[in-house]
């Protein structure tokens, strides 16, 4: 799986960031650290949209590799042991 390339000890810098209201009121109720959260969030983003842009940029390339298999089976498809 992806994970998040963020580390604890990368440098931080200040941003501002506009957030709802009532979520940012309980946020604070519930001792949450804003920062913390809004990154981790953000990490998770990141690492969604490297994702779509991954298979996006192969997506011709997988689908070609499909198409060869359907056509022609798995290449190496009768060393299978299953």
């Amino acid at each position: 799986s992806m994970r998040p390339t963020t580390s604890q000890n990368s440098v931080r810098k200040p941003t501002n960031v506009t957030l709802g209201e009532a979520l940012l009121a309980e946020a604070k109720a519930l001792n949450i650290n804003i920062s913390q959260a809004a990154e981790a969030g953000l990490a998770q983003a990141v690492a969604a949209r490297r994702a779509e842009c991954w298979l996006a940029e192969n997506q011709a390339a997988l689908e070609s590799s499909n198409a060869y298999a359907e056509t022609h089976g798995l290449p190496l498809a009768r060393y299978r042991t299953f």
